[in-house]
């Protein structure tokens, strides 16, 4: 059993490292990222900041859509909420050092990182997590 399980988690990380299309990050942007680098600095300072880094064709990166739409929109203006599709553009997964995705990303005001979690993450999880960093 444990060898299955070893099996799967290298298989998913192989996977993650070598499924991201071969073109320069350089060449590739997507509408995302370079909205955050017009407007906004990634962690942003003076604001809490939640990042979540994952791919638009990841299962549970897709299952976490409804919820991230949500959460931007309750915590607009409180928190800055920011998805990074990291199969478009390398460079936030480098940056962040992720493993796996979806892995959520949570900076205080300082842009210091507080909290840092992998895989699906529940809106209930999420909005605790911004409420003891002091976001209501």
């Amino acid at each position: 059993m444990k060898t299955q399980a070893g099996s799967l988690i290298i298989a998913g990380l192989f996977f993650f490292l070598f499924s991201f299309p071969q073109t320069s990050v350089f060449s590739v942007l997507t509408s995302s990222a370079a909205q955050a680098s017009e407007n906004k600095e990634i962690p942003a300072k003076g604001m809490v900041t939640m990042v979540d880094l994952g791919a638009k064709k990841c299962v549970p990166c897709k299952m976490m859509m409804p919820v991230m739409e949500k959460i931007e929109k309750t915590y607009q203006g409180k928190a800055l909420i920011h998805f990074f599709d990291v199969w478009e553009d390398r460079e936030p997964a480098t940056r962040f050092g992720i493993r796996g995705i979806p892995t959520q990303i949570f900076f205080d005001k300082d842009a210091k990182e507080v909290y840092r979690h992998v895989g699906f993450m529940s809106e209930a999880d999420i909005v605790s997590q911004l409420t003891k960093m002091g976001v209501k």
